[in-house]
């Protein structure tokens, strides 16, 4: 089985923010393939289903971001899952919105969500890493995190969600070159062609002379006009 792990905040406070689009990930992927009823289970909400053989529990923690991990310990002890059967859905200041990354162990990068879980698993889980921007300057990152995305990137986080959402099954089986092509194909969708075919190039006209059928009567001297006129 598999459990993923969105990170977020709990509260509407939070709900709009960076910070929590590993919430919105989990929650377009439930809305979108049936999942059952999100149930208030290991200090967060939970979610599960299946993508045809394999099983998914989708678990938002509910602890805020720093004690995530308490969490994830209790959901991955109650389903005996190990740790390589864990993948956290969480913000990427070093991406930008709309890219979406696979990792697999690895840092938390100062992350507080990824060091909670951590210090209860180790570094081996994997990671969906969803881009965020980063605004600039490092004393702005707390600002930015923890504000909300602004009207105008509404379309770009739509469709990385729905890129996701379209990707799960290949996730759970264990594709992610395939999962991460239904995110680009959603986010950066293939061009249809704008060139225009060249005209075919008439031939040039032909001109067909037309032969003369009368030929030209060469001019007669008087003298001989005189001599058919001694023949007749």
């Amino acid at each position: 089985m598999h459990l993923w792990v969105g990170l977020g905040n709990p509260g509407a406070k939070y709900a709009g923010n960076r910070h929590n689009i590993g919430f919105m990930a989990l929650d377009r992927i439930a809305a979108d393939h049936g999942f059952g009823p999100w149930r208030s289970k290991f200090q967060g909400q939970v979610s599960e289903g299946r993508f045809g053989s394999d099983r998914v529990v989708l678990l938002k923690p509910e602890t805020f971001m720093n004690l995530s991990g308490q969490s994830v310990r209790a959901a991955a002890d109650f389903y005996k899952c190990a740790t390589d059967e864990i993948t956290v859905f969480h913000d990427e200041l070093d991406l930008a919105l709309g890219k979406c990354r696979l990792k697999q162990g690895g840092g938390h990068a100062g992350h507080n969500g990824l060091r909670s879980i951590h210090q209860h698993f180790g570094p081996e889980y994997a990671r969906v890493r969803l881009g965020i921007d980063h605004p600039g300057h490092k004393d702005r990152v707390v600002a930015h995190v923890l504000g909300d995305f602004a009207k105008a990137e509404g379309d770009t986080l739509d469709d990385l969600l729905r890129g996701i959402s379209d990707g799960a099954p290949a996730l759970a089986a264990g594709d992610g070159a395939k999962f991460l092509n239904a995110v680009a194909l959603r986010v950066s969708p293939p061009r249809a062609s704008t060139g225009t075919a060249k005209p075919a190039t008439a031939p040039a006209p032909t001109t067909t002379q037309m032969p003369n059928t009368k030929e030209a009567t060469p001019a007669r001297s008087p003298f001989e006009r005189l001599k058919d006129h001694f023949k007749k």
